[in-house]
């Protein structure tokens, strides 16, 4: 589906619910009854463009909420500048929540895990939190999901501490923030294309890889016919089915990095936030490769934008 009105492209994932992919991440607005919520907020800079699919899909009505699946950058970017068109509460998950009130920084990413450009150029995401104060509330601790009473919320923590998803039992969707991904994220050349490849969560982000593994089972487990993932494309069917039992099996051949900060001790958190995070002695060298990195792909840009 294309927004003829603004020229700005979305799609219909399932009765009710409207993704829209923002350079390598997706929002996606979800509609119940007479309300309708914004599932994440997508990058900084981004929020002309969410306006605007809410104006086509919903004629200007605000949403009655803001839900976050976490509070990485290019899940909340938008926040602030939504915020300031409408009035209305954000939920995210308790454990989430002293990333979303200035108590805490998220563990920082990790660029030596390899797989690509957006991997080795993490180093320089935003991972400070943001201060909302009273606007961010916790989601209801019974899995229920505020103004969409079909849903429920699941906890699969390991990408982020209070990552949620959210599940439709009626036609067996999900929405899985980046408990898995349909794209391979850390490859700057398949963030951007519309591919879908069932893979785990996005590396250079992942802070506790055996926490993550337990919430892909998790989510397999549900048998989701439909999945709107945080990153690339939706995916259904068979090929989901399927990807997720491969990905399970194969968890730690596919998913896993086979080196990096977290392999092998994973950060430690609690409700008040990050209390312990390991050393990792590869960093300079990750730091000095990204660099390289950097520098080439501003070159080749600005090359391009000259002929």
């Amino acid at each position: 589906m294309i927004s003829m009105k603004h020229k700005h492209r979305y799609f219909k994932v399932a009765p009710g619910v409207w993704g829209m992919k923002i350079l390598f991440v997706n929002i996606y607005m979800v509609s119940s009854d007479s309300h309708w919520v914004l599932i994440d907020a997508g990058l900084a800079g981004s929020a002309g463009r969410i306006l605007s699919m809410a104006d086509d899909l919903f004629r200007g009505a605000p949403p009655a909420a803001i839900i976050l699946t976490h509070a990485h950058f290019d899940h909340r970017g938008a926040l602030n500048k939504l915020l300031a068109t409408w009035d209305v509460p954000v939920f995210a998950h308790r454990l989430e929540l002293p990333y979303l009130t200035g108590q805490s920084t998220y563990p920082p990413p990790d660029p030596t895990v390899g797989g690509g450009l957006m991997s080795l150029l993490s180093f320089l995401y935003p991972k400070r939190p943001i201060d909302l104060g009273t606007r961010v509330q916790a989601l209801p601790a019974d899995g229920s999901v505020p103004y969409l009473p079909e849903w429920e919320t699941i906890l699969v923590p390991g990408h982020a501490p209070g990552q949620a998803a959210f599940f439709r039992a009626s036609d067996r969707l999900l929405i899985s923030g980046d408990a898995f991904v349909s794209t391979r994220q850390e490859s700057a050349v398949a963030a951007l294309s519309a591919l879908p490849i069932l893979s785990g969560p996005p590396k250079y982000f992942t802070y506790d890889w055996e926490a993550a593994k337990e919430s892909v089972i998790r989510l397999k487990e549900l048998s989701p016919r439909k999945a709107a993932t945080g990153h690339g494309m939706p995916v259904y069917g068979e090929l989901l089915q399927a990807g997720l039992e491969n990905l399970v099996a194969r968890f730690d051949e596919l998913a896993r990095p086979k080196q990096g900060r977290y392999l092998s001790e994973p950060a430690v958190t609690n409700e008040t936030g990050v209390h312990e995070i390991p050393h990792s002695p590869l960093l300079p060298v990750a730091g000095l490769l990204a660099g390289v990195a950097l520098a080439a792909f501003t070159f080749m840009a600005f090359q391009i934008r000259s002929k």
